[in-house]
């Protein structure tokens, strides 16, 4: 039994250079246009069977949010028709759905109501939802004097304890904190045992390959594909680097040939503030990280193998450079690195003109988020440390984690217990 059928859905918008663009084609007899068209959905169709959870991921701007309101009501579609069965709980972008003058639990039973509840049954919810929410002596302020945070808890809360058939949540558990976060999730897993219907945005792919029977990519509003969400996720990591097409787009890195035509580094997010120093006689040219499927993305999994590539170009001659990366977290911190010299790899004696390619390959057991990579070539001349070519912070990595634990990096223990009586 289907819970959501989207059929054909497109939202067009008309864009105006100016504002008075807009009353000239309204007073236009002929009917002349000023305006251009803006698909932000085009022909999408795609149906959600009742207690499936499903995730939508894709760029920003991708027509993921328009998406939600079009089926929660909130905007209309151009063409296309949306049927749903059940009653529908939506928790969008902040405020949505909240007057931010009322108060706290004038907005749960602001909310109750519109949803089609009598008074009565809200305050049957009522200790539920404050539970949930967890804010206090707040409740009775207005929800213009929240944090986004506090804002997110409450939503969240009257969403949840309203007993939806359907859950659609838009990005907005994001703002909360790491162990509001864990409580929503868990949330989740209970609706998913009732048999609920959950569809919801994120960019936490992690939680899309974690808590998603299925996952939809939409790319400048169109769907891509829909399939299992590990195959999604790749599908989007391809999109977040324009290397995705229907045909195979998979490069070929490792192979023994240095192709000077490719140019990794335009498909990575590159730092506006990286720091470029050093002589080089020895200059870092393209980098590029790869995936345990060869897909060149900063996005990697953890627990997987990944590569870290980059390519050194020598204008000079030089014994025995050094090859060299770490990584920081978002706050500086050095986390971990490592370069030739402290691997015992002999690189030997380079001559001038020659370009080389270097291959870190390793395991990421580093918790899910995002990290900093620099890269580095350097040497020792006349027992002095010379920078031939340091590139800092130039570019950041996302790392996707179903399971995270305290700290930098995740010690993959092995638990047994027995029960001695």
């Amino acid at each position: 039994m289907e819970a959501i059928k989207v059929e054909n859905l497109t939202k067009i918008y008309k864009l105006y250079d100016k504002p008075i663009d807009r009353l000239k084609e309204s007073l236009s007899f002929i009917k002349k246009s000023y305006h251009r068209d803006f698909y932000a959905l085009n022909n999408v169709s795609f149906a959600v069977k009742k207690g499936e959870t499903v995730g939508i991921i894709g760029k920003n701007g991708s027509g993921k949010s328009t998406l939600l309101k079009i089926i929660t009501g909130v905007l209309s579609p151009t063409l296309g028709s949306v049927k749903s069965s059940g009653k529908i709980s939506a928790l969008l972008e902040l405020g949505a759905g909240f007057n931010p003058e009322y108060t706290g639990i004038e907005n749960i039973y602001l909310n109750g109501t519109m949803m089609g509840y009598k008074r009565d049954e809200i305050d049957e919810k009522l200790d539920s939802i404050l539970e949930f929410a967890d804010i206090g002596e707040f409740i009775y302020h207005p929800v213009k004097t929240y944090s986004s945070g506090m804002f997110v808890r409450l939503a969240f809360a009257v969403a949840i304890n309203v007993d939806p058939d359907i859950l659609i949540v838009d990005e907005a558990l994001s703002v909360g904190d790491i162990f509001f976060q864990s409580k929503c999730y868990k949330k989740f897993d209970e609706f998913k045992n009732k048999g609920k219907t959950i569809l919801f945005v994120t960019h936490d792919v992690g939680s899309i390959i974690k808590y998603c029977d299925r996952a939809i990519v939409l790319n400048d509003g169109i769907l891509v594909e829909e399939g299992l969400p590990s195959e999604m996720v790749d599908v989007y990591k391809k999109i977040l680097v324009n290397l995705y097409s229907k045909e195979d787009v998979e490069e070929k890195v490792l192979s023994d040939s240095v192709d000077t035509k490719v140019d990794w580094k335009k498909s990575l997010n590159i730092n506006p503030n990286y720091l470029d120093y050093g002589n080089k006689n020895a200059e870092i040219i393209d980098f590029g990280v790869f995936d345990d499927k060869n897909n060149l993305t900063n996005t990697i999994t953890k627990g997987k193998e990944f590569k870290l590539v980059f390519k050194v170009k020598f204008n000079e001659s030089i014994k025995d450079p050094i090859f060299a990366f770490t990584i920081k977290d978002f706050k500086g911190t050095e986390i971990t690195g490592t370069n030739t010299m402290l691997e015992h790899i002999d690189t030997g004696y380079v001559k001038r003109g020659k370009l080389v390619k270097v291959v870190f390959r390793q395991i990421v057991t580093l918790q899910g988020g995002d990290y900093l990579i620099s890269l580095g070539c350097t040497g020792f001349e006349s027992n002095n440390l010379v920078v031939y070519h340091r590139l800092y912070d130039v570019f950041n990595i996302h790392i996707v984690s179903e399971k995270n634990s305290v700290g930098f990096f995740d010690l993959n223990s092995k638990i047994d217990i027995k029960y001695l009586n």
